[in-house]
C-alpha cells in the first residue's frame, strides 16, 4: 500500500499541491497536517507511521515535510527500513525501494552523522578554550563565596536556624548545606 503524508506550517498555506502530487504518485491514503515542522508533537505523522506495515511505501512531496532536521529524517527513514517499509520523496527523487535510492539516503545519513560529530568537536573545543581563559561552564552557584561566609557567621548564633538563613538568602536548606560544604565553612552534621 502507498501511503502519503502532507504537511503545511500554517493555516494560511494550502496542502493541495502536495496532495495532488501524492495522489498522482499512487497514494491510496493521505495523512494531512497543519503544524510547524519544529513541533515535536505531530499527531497525523504519528498516526501515519503507526498505519504503515511491512511492504508499504511512505511518500512525501518533499523531505522537509517529513522531518525537523536531517538527523530526524535519518531516524525516521531508518525506522521505516528496519520495519521493511519503503520511502519516497517526490521532489528530491529519493526512492529507498531501489538500490540507487538507498545509496543516496545512506549518503544523507553519513552527512548527518558527520554534521553531528563536527558540532560535538566544536563544542568541546569551545569549552576547552573557555577553561583555558579561566571560565567554567555550568550554572552559576546560587550563593557566592561571600554569601556563604555570611551564612556561616549567622549560623554561629545558636538562635538562628539553617531554615532561617536559607530563607534570608533565598535558597533552599539543601542548597545552603551544599554551599557551606563546598567552602568547608560548616560541617553538614551541624544541622538545626
Amino acid at each position: 500500500m502507498i501511503i502519503g503524508y502532507a504537511r503545511v506550517s500554517t493555516q494560511d498555506q494550502n496542502p493541495d499541491l502536495q496532495v495532488d502530487a501524492l495522489e498522482k504518485a499512487g497514494s491510496e491514503q493521505i495523512f494531512q497536517e497543519t503544524i510547524t515542522g519544529k513541533s515535536r508533537e505531530r499527531p497525523e505523522l504519528s498516526q501515519c507511521l503507526r498505519t504503515l506495515r511491512k511492504g508499504d511505501v511512505l511518500v512525501v512531496w518533499k523531505l522537509d515535510r517529513l522531518a525537523r532536521s536531517l538527523k530526524d529524517l535519518v531516524e525516521i527513514v531508518q525506522d521505516l527500513h528496519d520495519r521493511e517499509i519503503g520511502f519516497k520523496s517526490l521532489t528530491e527523487s529519493i526512492d529507498t525501494t531501489s538500490s540507487g535510492g538507498r545509496l543516496v539516503f545512506h549518503i544523507f545519513g553519513a552527512l548527518a552523522e558527520f554534521e553531528h560529530d563536527l558540532i560535538r568537536e566544536r563544542t568541546i573545543a569551545g569549552l576547552k578554550a573557555a577553561r583555558a581563559r579561566g571560565r567554567k561552564g555550568g550554572r552559576k552557584p546560587a550563593m557566592s563565596d561571600s554569601d556563604i561566609r555570611k551564612a556561616a557567621a549567622m549560623l554561629s548564633d545558636s538562635q538562628i536556624t539553617k531554615t532561617g538563613v536559607a530563607a534570608h538568602f533565598g535558597v533552599t536548606r539543601t542548597t545552603l548545606n551544599a554551599s557551606l560544604q563546598r567552602l568547608g565553612e560548616v560541617p553538614l552534621n551541624k544541622i538545626r
